[in-house]
């Protein structure tokens, strides 16, 4: 609006000055004519003279100077800078003669002839002045009607601009119109030319799908949809008329989550179940070979995501069935497994299928079925210690499996045939890495001690022997740090004689006893119908663990509530074993799987999630036990 303005003032100035110098040239005129009027007589008394003298018979004098002063005048008295003609017309004066000859000669009618003059006016020079913000073409000032019709109003000269921006936005919309129309047929042929010449041949077609490189963006990008799409959330949730407990209050206790299987894990038992210390969501499950498929891996090692039910995240292969598996806590790309063939293999889930490391089959090692693996040890120095169906114990560097770090033969001297000490199952103490416990398979558990120290030897001490089962020990468990420091010397094993036991372990920095001593069980939970294949401490409640059986139940049980029945129960609806089971690191969900080769997810619910006063209530069952 100020710049629109800005113009017409421009505008008026310029018709000012117009005016100004209309009215100057009116001056001037005035001037020229007032200084012209004395010459008038004298012209007059030139005409008069020429006229005595053409009577008297003289010469007239020549209009010469008549012509220059017309030519004077009329260079005078015009204004304006064009060349223009003029006529006059002069009266032709006969020779001059005698009187006697002008009286011989008959009177004759005068000759008029017509002179043809051109004047040229010379205009001043014009001055050019540049103006940034206004510009208009110069008005010709020559005359008084052009100069009048220089002279516009306001609304007329607001009518003209209004017009020559209504033109120019037309003109601007047309060209943008053409540069849109352009782009886009630009962009449609070169999406055609692009077509063409990325039209593949069913040969390159093929060699793409089949690449290494496509198949693995696919899979990654088929698994990231997958997780989104199985994402347990209601998006369509109404926050205003919701209430705060409908969610908790109707779900059930030890819901069923989730069955994880597929393919590649049909006709398979999961042999052994673990999750990932640094990625809560991932269980690995370990797998015995196939019987209707021979040209399958023998062993297979599956990594489930909770969030991603379809398939696995990684599926892992072994040259023998993987009878153990685990996370390291220490790095999460690598999981350890345990193989019949005695072989301890190395996965990467940032490498292929196939391990990446494994032990050798030689006497060094292990050339019997390893049943027992635990992962032990910090972060700058840890190992794997596994044992073997033959008694020989060993611990691993992960970076070094040629040969292990150490070994212990196992054996007792007791045994009739043989003093070899068939392990099944081992496991560790909370903050322990020098003495563990092992389960055989006569049903006994024994203290192991990795080193010499102050009154006992390294190896087996078959003096404390935790003696109660009669039949093999199919899992050992101690209990876990993070629920109470206080029961760490507590652990339990699940035994095929159909029992669950829980015991408390003697001190290992206490010397061995001179005479055979059996431990006995604080309580025997008794509670079964088959053979109690796993049971395991809850990682956050102190007075809860889980156990699974033959008979395909997965039992929650809670000691300060119930020591002889379980809270809770549930069965899979295949009904077949159950051979492992495992808790989350959070306590809120349970991972099972047994002879159906399925993974079943449990949701514990607020069942595992301790309150204050739960550590000092178990405390008082176990001493009571301990009393009983």
């Amino acid at each position: 609006m100020d710049h629109r303005k800005e113009e017409l003032e421009k505008k008026r100035a310029k018709l000012a000055e117009l005016r100004r110098q209309r009215e100057e040239r009116k001056r001037q005129a005035t001037q020229t004519r007032e200084q012209l009027q004395p010459a008038s007589p004298t012209a007059s008394r030139i005409d008069i003279n020429d006229l005595v003298n053409s009577l008297v018979g003289e010469r007239p004098r020549s209009r010469s100077n008549t012509g220059s002063e017309s030519v004077l005048l009329s260079r005078e008295s015009s204004g304006i800078g064009r060349e223009r003609r003029a006529s006059a017309a002069f009266a032709a004066s006969p020779e001059p003669t005698s009187p006697r000859q002008q009286q011989q000669q008959p009177d004759t009618p005068r000759a008029f002839r017509t002179a043809e003059m051109v004047v040229i006016d010379f205009p001043p020079r014009e001055r050019v002045v540049y103006n940034k913000g206004v510009q208009t073409a110069a008005a010709d000032a020559g005359s008084g009607a052009d100069a009048d019709a220089a002279l516009l109003s306001e609304a007329e000269v607001a009518r003209r601009v209004r017009e020559q921006r209504e033109r120019d936005e037309r003109a601007r919309v047309a060209r943008e119109e053409d540069a849109r129309v352009r782009a886009a047929d630009a962009a449609e042929r070169e999406a055609q030319r692009e077509a063409e010449a990325r039209r593949l041949t069913d040969t390159q077609l093929g060699g793409i799908v089949g690449s290494a490189r496509f198949s693995g963006f696919l899979d990654r990008a088929s698994r990231v949809v997958e997780r989104a799409l199985d994402t347990d959330y209601d998006v369509t949730v109404d926050y205003a008329r919701a209430q705060a407990g409908d969610a908790s209050d109707a779900r059930p206790q030890l819901a069923l989550v989730a069955a994880l299987g597929d393919e590649r894990t049909r006709n398979r038992a999961v042999m052994d179940l673990a999750w990932s210390a640094r990625f809560p969501e991932l269980v690995a499950a370990a797998y015995n070979r196939n019987p209707t498929a021979p040209n399958e891996p023998d062993g297979v090692v599956a990594v489930w995501n909770a969030h991603s039910r379809a398939r696995p995240e990684f599926v892992f292969h072994a040259p023998s069935d993987v009878l153990q598996v685990a996370f390291s806590d220490f790095d999460a790309h690598l999981l350890v497994g345990a193989a019949y063939s005695g072989q301890l293999l190395l996965w990467d889930t940032r490498a292929k299928a196939q391990p990446v490391l494994r032990t050798p089959l030689t006497a060094a090692g292990h050339t019997h079925p390893v049943y027992a693996l635990k992962v032990v040890g910090s972060t700058n120095a840890h190992h794997v210690v596994s044992a073997s169906s033959d008694g020989l114990a060993c611990a691993w560097q992960l970076d070094m499996l040629a040969q292990p770090q150490d070994a212990l033969d196992l054996t007792n001297p007791a045994h009739a045939r043989t003093d070899e000490v068939s392990v099944t199952c081992l496991d560790f103490a909370a903050d322990e890495t020098a003495a563990f416990v092992v389960g055989t398979a006569e049903g006994v558990a024994y203290p192991v001690n990795r080193y010499d120290r102050a009154g006992c030897k390294a190896g087996l001490n078959a003096l404390d022997a935790y003696r109660a089962h009669t039949a093999p020990i199919n899992s050992l468990r101690f209990h876990p740090p993070g629920a109470a420091a206080d029961f760490a010397d507590l652990f339990l094993t699940a035994s095929s004689d159909w029992t669950v036991r829980l015991w408390r372990a003697r001190p290992a920095a206490k010397p061995a006893s001179a005479v055979p001593t059996d431990m006995r069980p604080l309580h025997t939970f008794d509670a079964f119908d088959d053979y109690v294949y796993d049971a395991r401490w809850s990682p956050v409640h102190p007075a809860v663990f889980a156990s699974a059986d033959g008979a395909g139940r997965l039992a929650l049980w809670n000691l300060n509530a119930d020591v002889e029945l379980p809270v809770h129960a549930a069965h899979p609806e295949s009904g077949r074993a159950l051979n492992k089971l495992a808790w989350d690191r959070p306590g809120r969900r349970i991972a099972t799987g047994g002879a159906d080769g399925l993974v079943y997810l449990y949701d514990v619910g607020d069942l595992a999630t301790p309150r204050p006063d739960d550590a000092a209530k178990f405390a008082r069952v176990v001493a009571e036990m301990a009393s009983a």
